[in-house]
């Protein structure tokens, strides 16, 4: 097998991007510190076509060299808005029809494993900060949470991690 160069690898433009039909799923990101994270959430959302990324509350926004780093420019690709209030963002989406999902730790969690997202709908999943996850007032406003199960002795994954594993799961199941 030979590694494909990046010419072969036939992505999409910017604008090409910009044009194209998104998948029916919505970032946001709940107080999040750093701007590595930031990035890198960034980063993925490009991969799999996300609709929009929401920054709220601490989370740093774009232009900024330290989330440039790591989401390597697709903070031009992928649309995003600052909410500085995410309990407001969180009742705005509601009220718009997204389904909004909190990815924590509760009682009566549903195992990412274990859902089935309805077809025709727009999900918002909302990732909390680094330590303290996602607030209990935004947990509580939320329609479900997800918890992605974990099987060693950490209690949770890194944010960037967390919206990689849920936002592969939910594109797999959607797609």
């Amino acid at each position: 097998m030979r590694k494909l160069k990046n010419c072969e690898l036939n992505r999409l433009s910017v604008d090409e991007f910009k044009q194209s039909a998104k998948t029916p799923l919505i970032v946001v990101l709940d107080n999040i510190r750093s701007l590595n994270n930031i990035g890198s959430v960034f980063r993925t959302c490009d991969a799999f076509l996300i609709e929009k990324v929401y920054l709220c509350g601490i989370t740093a926004k774009p232009p900024h060299k330290d989330i440039h780093k790591t989401a390597l420019g697709s903070t031009d690709s992928v649309a995003w808005e600052y909410v500085e209030n995410t309990l407001e963002l969180v009742k705005r989406l509601r009220d718009s029809n997204i389904k909004v999902i909190s990815i924590e730790q509760t009682e009566n969690a549903t195992m990412l494993n274990d859902f089935k997202p309805q077809q025709q709908t727009t999900y918002a999943v909302v990732f909390g900060n680094e330590v303290k996850g996602v607030s209990q007032d935004v947990v509580s406003a939320s329609d479900t949470v997800i918890e992605i199960p974990q099987f060693g002795t950490k209690h949770s994954l890194n944010i960037s991690v967390s919206c990689g594993v849920v936002i592969w799961d939910m594109f797999s199941k959607i797609s």
